[in-house]
């Protein structure tokens, strides 16, 4: 027998999160955040490595208590319902949970039994995710046998055992080669497909990664929340459709004054020797740049020319790059976000 997840959600949002914010002594990690996630939506947050996002995660799965604000997750608010919210979501964190002493059956299992699940209804649940996530081979052996990527689809897979609404995956492919990477995000292309009312919401500094499975991305940094939308509304606010990078040997102000003057250029950031501008119609406009910038007496080292991506919404905002940060092994309990004094 399934538990009883408690009552249904109340309207169309599965996360809904009111000016929260979190302090661990003169450290604000969670700064006034606010926003709201659909039932059914893949939802993702972004942000380099220090941003908050773990230190949200763990409030919304009543793993800490907000300083201020307020949160409900299917319904139940976090810190006045926790016991409710446990049994609606699944928690993916940043570490590797799976026990190594065990086999991918016996994780399963465990699992199950955590959550009262009756052993025929463990056992169809295991045999069924394991399939999906490719592991039925594997079944019988050890997790220590298992490689990094299966071990993360094992852990995807267990916390499924019970059904749960809302599934939360922090950085769930960091440390992760490529390949095992993109064999995660089919798994989860695979589960929205078959479950169309399950909320996934994901925290990633891999810009790929937010862009390739989100319907939604907040970005955040330093605490705070500093643009929400689709990958499309978040492009339509930066100005142009293309950017032109530039290697330029002798920057200066003439120059950059004459590529202003330019009636498509809309942007210009300056970046020591390259200069990024924003345009329309970039590969139809740039060779009228380039001479611009020549006869201002400029020295072009090299040219690249893209459509604008997430990663150019990130550096919009935040006026720097986000950087693939090398993986850290980092506790559910005392992990990214949390200064080590207070953690607990």
């Amino acid at each position: 027998m399934s538990p009883d997840r408690g009552k249904s959600i109340q309207g169309p949002e599965a996360v809904e999160v009111a000016e929260i914010t979190k302090k661990f002594g003169p450290v604000t990690a969670v700064n006034n955040v606010s926003f709201s996630v659909h039932e059914g939506e893949f939802f993702g947050f972004l942000g380099p490595n220090g941003a908050g996002k773990t230190t949200l995660i763990r409030m919304l799965t009543t793993l800490l208590k907000p300083t201020s604000g307020s949160a409900s997750v299917a319904g139940y608010d976090v810190a006045s319902h926790p016991h409710d919210v446990r049994l609606n979501i699944g928690v993916v964190p940043q570490a590797m949970t799976s026990d190594l002493d065990l086999t991918g059956s016996e994780n399963m299992d465990i699992y199950g039994r955590f959550y009262g699940l009756s052993r025929a209804e463990r056992e169809e649940r295991s045999k069924y995710l394991l399939d999906m996530v490719g592991l039925s081979a594997r079944a019988g052996d050890l997790a220590a046998t298992y490689s990094g990527g299966m071990r993360r689809r094992l852990e995807v897979a267990r916390v499924l055992v019970h059904r749960p609404r809302i599934l939360f995956l922090d950085e769930p492919t960091i440390g992760l080669d490529p390949q095992s990477r993109h064999v995660v995000w089919d798994f989860l292309r695979k589960l929205r497909e078959e479950d169309g009312k399950i909320t996934i919401f994901l925290t990633t500094h891999y810009m790929e990664e937010a862009e390739t499975l989100s319907d939604r991305v907040a970005i955040m940094d330093a605490g705070n929340i500093i643009a929400l939308g689709s990958l499309a509304e978040l492009k339509s606010r930066l100005s142009g459709n293309d950017i032109i990078l530039l290697r330029i040997g002798n920057p200066s102000p003439d120059i950059i004054a004459a590529a202003r003057e330019l009636p498509f250029v809309h942007k210009i950031a300056e970046e020591g020797i390259l200069i990024r501008v924003y345009v329309d119609s970039g590969a139809h406009n740039l060779p009228m740049l380039m001479d611009r910038i020549r006869s201002a007496g400029g020295q072009i080292q090299s040219v690249t020319i893209h459509e604008q991506s997430l990663e150019d919404v990130f550096i919009h905002y935040t006026g720097k790059s986000i950087r693939e940060e090398e993986a850290k092994k980092v506790s559910f309990l005392l992990g990214a976000g949390v200064p080590r004094k207070w953690g607990r």
